[in-house]
């Protein structure tokens, strides 16, 4: 078992940067795929990015360029950049790290999951 807990969210105004942590209990190594998702209110949950053992990354075309993942399997640590943020950024943010049972529209449909961090952008 892989126990996740976010950190980092909060209120923010459009333009400005926020730094998301995610701390895993158990080891990361042996998840091959990690991630941050979101959920806005009314929305289905959503990739953000994702990134790899190896630090192969992948992210939704709306955070491209602005948002950074990154990992630390050393530190069981999972980290999203977020940069020039807009007031759709707004979402609840998890971390999932993948079971490797396939995904459907991006998510895992298998994972454990962080409680979430509230991401806030005023405008």
């Amino acid at each position: 078992q892989v126990q996740l807990v976010e950190s980092g969210g909060g209120l923010v105004q459009a333009g400005g940067s926020l730094r998301l942590s995610c701390a895993a209990s158990g080891s990361i190594f042996s998840i091959n795929t990690m991630g941050w998702y979101r959920q806005a209110p009314g929305k289905q949950r959503e990739l953000v990015a994702t990134i790899t053992r190896s630090g192969s990354t992948n992210y939704a075309d709306s955070v491209k360029g602005r948002f950074t993942i990154s990992r630390d399997n050393a530190k069981n640590t999972v980290s999203l950049q977020m940069n020039s943020l807009k007031p759709e950024d707004t979402a609840v943010y998890y971390c999932g790290a993948d079971r490797g049972y396939g995904t459907v529209a991006g998510i895992p449909t298998r994972a454990y999951w962080g409680q979430g961090t509230q991401v806030t952008v005023s405008s």
